[in-house]
């Protein structure tokens, strides 16, 4: 139970800090309006970064549910041979439905992450946007 804590825990985690990085871009876009003039390329490279950023933690995601998913295959094939024999020890089942679980966590933080590179990479090309405007402005 305390390990879905910590993932729903790092679920919320990522989602408040893609609200206040909404925020914060929303609030630079009306000190932008209002005239203020802010430096787009330090703009666009943190977007880049924070880009890579997240590019890397999926990829981390992607390769720890690739080992839970192998880890869960061995454990229920484990199952399956204990089975046969005498019955399933109760303990493997915790261990498969923790499993299980821990799947179907990383399998929805992995749709966030999707959808956070998505919204990084559309981000990034409205950035790319308002660099050349700006530019276009100050000739």
């Amino acid at each position: 139970s305390s390990s879905g804590d910590s993932t729903t825990d790092r679920l919320l985690g990522r989602t408040s800090s893609y609200t206040r990085r909404e925020n914060r871009l929303a609030s630079l876009s009306k000190a932008d309006e209002e005239g203020s003039s802010k430096d787009y390329k330090k703009m666009y490279e943190d977007a880049l970064a924070e880009n890579e950023k997240l590019k890397s933690k999926l990829d981390e995601s992607k390769q720890e549910l690739a080992k839970i998913r192998t880890q869960l295959d061995k454990v229920t094939k484990r199952q399956d041979r204990i089975s046969e024999r005498s019955g399933v020890l109760e303990t493997e089942k915790r261990e498969k439905r923790a499993l299980e679980k821990k799947v179907t966590e990383m399998e929805e933080e992995l749709k966030v992450l999707i959808e956070l590179k998505s919204d990084n990479q559309r981000l990034k090309d409205e950035n790319g946007a308002l660099i050349r405007v700006i530019s276009k402005l100050s000739k």
